[in-house]
């Protein structure tokens, strides 16, 4: 149904992609507005709608320049509230959004901002940070970011694609040229140079654009409200609660490590209900095996956090499964050296303390 649906929506794809390509080309004319800051402004972005990994790519951003007093700046999507907030102690996902609220929680020393105004949320945070980490604004270009990082999914990536809304696209694959570093997540630990070369050469990079395969590194789940870790067992019964763009990876790890999934999906940043939750709990309280846990993302249980919902989870095996952005051996160095010799170089003169 969904593909009839898209073959509908064609004709307004040249709407949208004119639409899309004068917007570009007023931004690089000088036409539209796009402001530059002195200090580093790192960008991580995509092209397709879904997702891609920009939270784990950002959050291994934050570790690679963990030397520096460093600013997370997002839109907030899916939040109730509106202009710019500084994460506290307070947030929740309904006053910041959940991928933030992610950060801050993880993130002691760095802070968290949400605006959809990027351009006044830099404002508001420069005097008090040396580095600003965009999330999710490649096509924010009010901001002319020092350095971008653009991801694309392995799975995807030799794909053919079209531009919205019959496809997932935002811009044209020509929208590569802005960048500094492309980034291939979710991708197999060896790739081999033919699979390389064909990405590369689909991608149209110049010399001076770097070129990276990450893969997604599974970690130990851990309980939602009290932080206790263990280990995955096989032959136990899985109920996955997933509010995510593609659940396609994680069912795959899952199924590896030889357990029973019985799925419970939502669309991304869904706001789960006490009624969603209430069907979950039935179908697993009535499965008769012992060996049995609720299993979630790290995205998806910022949003389980709420109060009405935490009295009805809490006292039950519940965890959430971190994961972090691993980049292939071969690419880290380059990688990691590329993004640290950009930050050194932008950087300002007055250190802050």
């Amino acid at each position: 149904m969904l593909k009839y649906l898209r073959l509908l929506l064609l004709p307004f794809n040249v709407v949208y992609a004119f639409v899309v390509y004068v917007r570009n080309l007023f931004f690089d004319w000088g036409i539209f507005k796009s402001t530059s800051f002195d200090m580093p402004i790192i960008c991580v972005g995509n092209l397709a709608v879904g997702g891609s990994g920009k939270t784990p790519t950002t959050e291994y951003l934050v570790r690679l320049l963990s030397e520096y007093k460093v600013a997370i700046l997002s839109r907030g999507y899916g939040r109730k509230t509106k202009g710019f907030v500084l994460a506290n102690d307070a947030a929740t996902a309904e006053t910041i959004g959940d991928e933030p609220l992610q950060y801050y929680r993880k993130f002691k020393n760095v802070s968290v901002a949400v605006c959809e105004d990027r351009v006044k949320g830099i404002q508001k945070l420069k005097d008090e940070h040396e580095v600003i980490l965009l999330d999710d604004a490649y096509q924010h270009r009010k901001v002319k970011a020092g350095f971008n990082v653009l991801l694309f999914e392995f799975s995807k990536i030799k794909d053919f694609q079209m531009l919205m809304p019959a496809g997932d696209l935002r811009e044209p694959f020509s929208g590569v040229k802005r960048a500094q570093a492309v980034l291939i997540t979710k991708s197999p630990s060896k790739i081999s140079d033919e699979i390389k070369a064909e990405i590369s050469n689909k991608l149209r990079l110049t010399t001076q654009q770097e070129l990276a395969f990450s893969c997604i590194g599974y970690q130990n789940l851990k309980h939602l409200y009290t932080g206790e870790e263990m280990r995955l067992a096989a032959e136990q019964e899985v109920f996955l609660l997933t509010g995510i763009a593609n659940t396609a990876p994680l069912k795959q790890y899952l199924a590896a490590q030889q357990v029973n999934i019985h799925s419970f999906e939502y669309p991304d940043h869904h706001r789960f209900t006490a009624k969603e939750i209430i069907s979950l709990l039935t179908s697993y309280e009535k499965h008769p095996a012992k060996k049995k846990i609720i299993v979630t993302t790290e995205k998806d249980g910022q949003r389980l956090l709420d109060d009405k919902l935490r009295d009805l989870l809490l006292n039950l095996r519940i965890y959430y499964l971190p994961i972090a952005t691993e980049i292939n051996a071969e690419d880290k160095c380059r990688f990691d050296q590329k993004i640290l010799d950009y930050v050194a170089s932008a950087k300002r003169f007055d250190k802050i303390h």
